[in-house]
Formats: structure tokens, sequence, C-alpha cells
């Protein structure tokens, strides 16, 4: 991507590896698109990460399927970790947010593939149901690739602290 715009708590950024992990272990996140009007359209869902992508089910017409049809521009966000602590007025946050590119996969085989990917995160185990999902959906859903272009992870000094600490005590 052109022109990104850099993280300004460099010592709060987490490894490609580390927000791979978080993309990995959540279970859903935020999808954001250019929505009606130019209105930010933001839309929690469930997804897989697979080979550098995001991979989503939607059905076949929508709000979120009008978006992606008009601009394909998008970001997605997930939060592992949010823990509140009044007492010292902060949060002890974990996120990754991706910045990429959405469409609409129009390819029977490749959507039956991301598909599978989906079923075997969320339903692992379950080919009779995977197959009757199959049989009585998939002319009626539509699958969505997201393709990462940016991908950033952050987490809380507190965190960043605790993991230096950690760190020098193990050393």
């Amino acid at each position: 991507m052109e022109n990104i715009r850099a993280m300004r708590r460099k010592r709060q950024l987490l490894s490609g590896a580390e927000s791979i992990e978080i993309l990995n272990q959540a279970t859903s996140g935020v999808l954001s698109l250019i929505g009606d009007e130019g209105y930010p359209y933001g839309v929690p869902i469930s997804y897989v990460y697979y080979d550098g992508k995001l991979f989503f089910h939607s059905a076949l017409a929508g709000h979120k399927i009008d978006a992606i049809r008009n601009n394909a521009k998008a970001s997605f966000t997930v939060i592992a970790a949010d823990d509140v602590k009044p007492k010292e007025f902060t949060t002890y946050f974990r996120s990754v947010i991706c910045f990429g590119k959405v469409h609409i996969i129009e390819d029977g085989d490749e959507k039956m593939c991301t598909l599978r990917l989906l079923s075997e995160r969320y339903s692992p185990n379950d080919e009779e149901g995977l197959n009757e999902e199959i049989r009585k959906s998939f002319s009626h859903m539509c699958m969505i690739c997201f393709e990462i272009e940016h991908m950033t992870g952050k987490e809380a000094i507190e965190l960043v602290r605790q993991k230096n600490l950690q760190r020098k005590e193990n050393e």
C-alpha cells in the first residue's frame, strides 16, 4: 500500500508473527467498508485467516455486498484483549488491524475451498454437517476474500513492560 501511515507508538508494535497468532486465535472482528453515500460501514463478522488472506461468508445481497461491489478498499479489526483497569485509567489491550482489498469469490471451486476452511475452523470434524449445509445453502451464499496489503498489531504499553520484565527475569 502506498503512503500507509506509520504507527506512532512503535514500542507497542506487535511482530507480524504475533499479529498472525491473534488472527488465528480470535473468532470475530469488524469488517469496515465504504457504505452508502460514502459513510463508513463496520460489520462484526466471523472469519478465517489463511495464507495471508481473510475469508468470510455472507448472504448474496445486502449492505455488505453492495459496499464491496462499489469499493474494494477495506479494513478489518480484531480485539484479542480488552482488560479494563479502572484504577489505572487504562485498558490492557491487544489488537490487530488489517488493510487491503476485498472481493467476492466467483469461482465455484475456490468458493468451496474457502467454505471448507471456515468449516474446519468453526465446525471441525463435522463432514456430514458441512455436506448438509453445502446441499442446503451453497447456491445462496457468498464467499468473500480480503487480501491483506498491510497489517499492524498493537498492545498496551503495560503489556510491553510486562513482557520485557519477564524476558529479563528469564535471562
